[in-house]
């Protein structure tokens, strides 16, 4: 049993960074401070298979990077992501390394969003 949980957990913290693509969208509101990494979010992904309405009009997800006040609890409680990753429709939120991959300290964005690099321009 002991073995079992050490390997899960070697598993769980040897889970290399997701890099962003094109369009995702990165979500770091409370991750940082729970000790989490921030979330990718493969919105184009899931644009292809779904339309805008089911998660800006349905779901609530407001049209801006950072606008939602998504927790875990709220994603527990069937809320946002949690109406659909929910261990039924999609995984549920057991899989935390699924969702938070991205790499630590990154702000809430959309990646390479060409509005966001005309509004505050990132210095290389």
């Amino acid at each position: 049993m002991l073995a079992g949980l050490a390997m899960v957990l070697l598993m769980l913290s040897a889970a290399p960074a997701v890099h962003a693509e094109y369009g995702d969208v990165l979500i770091n509101n409370y991750s940082d401070d729970a000790g989490m990494r921030p979330v990718v979010f493969p919105h184009w992904f899931h644009r292809i298979r779904f339309r805008c309405k089911v998660c800006h009009a349905d779901l609530g997800f407001k049209f801006q990077a950072g606008g939602n006040e998504i927790s875990m609890l709220k994603i527990i409680d069937g809320e946002y992501c949690g109406a659909c990753h929910n261990g039924n429709i999609a995984w549920s939120v057991e899989n935390c390394n699924l969702c938070h991959s991205g790499k630590p300290g990154t702000k809430t964005q959309v990646h390479e969003s060409t509005l966001q690099k005309l509004v505050a321009p990132v210095s290389r």
